[in-house]
């Protein structure tokens, strides 16, 4: 209380006392040299200690800091909201929403902003810039480059970012970088939903719902998969001042891509664990509504543009446009758990399978029929043919499929960082790695390979469609009357019948899905639709055939079932 000194970064003074005997600003987190003198009375009665906090000069001799590991994901996570800013998105999303979420997972998993923190707690949660000077009292900037507002503040802990020395020196374990790698990975996995890389994205795709952005789950994962968004390796835009090996690596090292069934369950249970109120409404001038992404996927599957007239149709008989439907509510376990891609693209589906059956024979028969009436067809716009679509799509996607094979199977898994594990060490890995670079370049050159070219630029389109494109015609302009005709003043399909992929769905718990899907037992017409469709959206068929088994139970089953009755009432 009687230290009136301002701070050196904010030139406030408000200060604290960290476990350690350390002075620190209450409003930037700064943390400066003056220690206090402390009294103790455990081992000798009315004796007098002065105990001094060696800080991090251990560590700072050697140019190396102190880390933990929920700083090594707060890292993770600001390069990650800086992709996607890059990507267009709203800049509130890493500024306002992503740092409130990430907050209060830290106080809600009691590593940071409580009163008292379990285990390798943390206060002050940002690393050393990389221009940040070692010996400078600019310590410790926030990651966010956010200060927390006066009423935040009950928010904080009162232990200090690195404890006290003899904490750090019995937690700090000699198999990691991290001051906590080891305890880090004995904990639950379970317990308190312990982070993870996938769980990063979770988080930024929660955020992005939160702002009813325009990205869905599988555009961001795609945008991940391509290297937009830090994932893999992301551990080389550590500072060089975050020592990284051991099980720090088994923890920010992912070695496969990740999956959609693993983001998308880890955000449900984290908007639940961190207590979040009702998600702003997903409403009809959202871009996440069936309607508006049902456009999208009909545009780059090349298809007609009046199909979007009866995908509408069938959103709204089942009542699935509705924003009480939509709204993402955590812990209410009685609503459904919407995936907005999958839907639409499981919608689509289902108006394919009303207009023209797919079951290898209806479909061309149609395409035969709507072939005869184009020959006839001097005026308006062509009709559609299935039959020729089913070729244009199948020759890109097999492009696509094949150029897509072909990136992963040469992606290369290892760090372009070298990791060294001593500064003693990094001249030594430094020139082993600059001289494997050189010999690459130059075998590249004598084999006469080609060099990567740049990326292409972001785009929520794999396939793109125009009357100019050379891989064939564009559909979005042809007419669907062709393959309808007209009762009582209304175009309907010319056959009444339908064919549902399942009788009952199964509740899901052993097998994950509820409806059971192999190829061989469905039509071939069907599995490329779903084949096309899982392409786009990155994922696998099984999961979009477990929607329109959905979809086709809330459309057709009560008719089913009164059917059902009927026959055995007449029996």
């Amino acid at each position: 209380r009687n230290f009136n000194k301002p701070c050196a970064q904010c030139s406030e003074v408000n200060w604290g006392v960290t476990d350690g005997g350390r002075f620190y600003c209450r409003s930037c987190h700064n943390v400066i040299e003056r220690t206090r003198e402390v009294v103790s009375t455990d081992f000798i009665s009315n004796s007098r200690v002065q105990s001094v906090s060696r800080g991090f000069r251990k560590r700072k001799e050697n140019g190396i800091c102190e880390w933990y590991v929920c700083e090594g994901f707060q890292l993770v996570l600001k390069k990650q909201a800086e992709a996607l800013e890059a990507l267009g998105v709203c800049p509130q999303m890493k500024d306002e929403v992503l740092w409130n979420f990430w907050r209060r997972y830290l106080q809600k998993s009691k590593q940071a902003y409580c009163n008292r923190p379990s285990g390798e707690a943390v206060k002050a949660l940002s690393v050393y810039d990389s221009s940040t000077d070692v010996g400078s009292e600019q310590e410790r900037p926030n990651l966010f480059d956010l200060s927390l507002s006066e009423s935040e503040g009950d928010l904080q802990t009162d232990c200090n970012f690195a404890s006290s020395p003899s904490r750090v020196s019995e937690n700090t374990s000699v198999c990691s970088g991290s001051v906590d790698g080891s305890f880090y990975l004995m904990r639950n996995q379970k317990e308190k939903l312990r982070m993870t890389m996938p769980m990063t994205l979770s988080l930024c795709y929660m955020a992005l719902l939160w702002l009813r952005e325009s990205m869905t789950l599988s555009e961001l994962l795609r945008f991940t998969i391509e290297g937009r968004i830090p994932y893999l390796n992301v551990f080389q835009h550590f500072p060089e001042k975050m020592r990284i090996y051991g099980l720090d690596l088994k923890i920010f090292c992912v070695e496969s891509w990740p999956a959609y069934e693993e983001v998308f369950n880890k955000m449900h249970e984290l908007a639940a664990f961190l207590d979040l109120p009702r998600f702003p409404d997903i409403t009809e001038s959202c871009f996440l509504h069936p309607d508006m992404l049902c456009m999208k996927y009909l545009m780059e599957a090349n298809l007609p543009d009046e199909l979007h007239n009866w995908t509408c149709r069938v959103v709204k008989k089942i009542h699935i446009g509705e924003a009480d439907f939509l709204t993402l509510v955590p812990g209410n376990k009685s609503t459904r758990k919407v995936k907005y891609d999958v839907l639409a693209v499981a919608v689509i589906i289902v108006v394919l399978k009303i207009l023209f059956l797919l079951d290898d024979r209806y479909e061309w028969l149609l395409s035969d029929f709507a072939e005869e009436r184009n020959k006839n067809n001097k005026e308006g716009p062509p009709y559609f043919e299935i039959k020729k679509w089913y070729k244009v799509i199948k020759c890109s996607l097999d492009a696509e499929e094949k150029k897509l094979d072909e990136e992963k199977a040469k992606y290369l898994w290892r760090c372009d960082k070298p990791l060294f594990y001593s500064v003693q060490k990094k001249a030594k890995v430094l020139k082993r790695r600059h001289m494997v670079v050189n010999l690459q370049n130059q075998f590249g050159k004598l084999s006469g390979s080609v060099q990567p070219t740049e990326k292409p630029k972001p785009s929520s389109f794999q396939l793109r469609w125009s009357e100019e494109n050379p891989d064939g015609p564009c559909f979005h302009g042809h007419s669907l009357e062709g393959i309808l005709q007209e009762k009582f003043g209304l175009l309907t399909t010319m056959n009444p019948d339908y064919w549902l992929c399942t009788q009952k769905l199964c509740n899901g718990r052993e097998c994950g899905h509820v409806a059971h899907y192999r190829d061989v037992d469905f039509p071939q017409s069907y599995h490329f639709v779903l084949r096309l469709f899982s392409f786009l959206l990155r994922i696998h068929p099984s999961y979009i055939h477990d929607e329109v088994c959905v979809i086709e139970q809330e459309l057709f089953n009560k008719n089913c079932c009164k059917e059902r009755k009927y026959k055995r009432l007449k029996k």
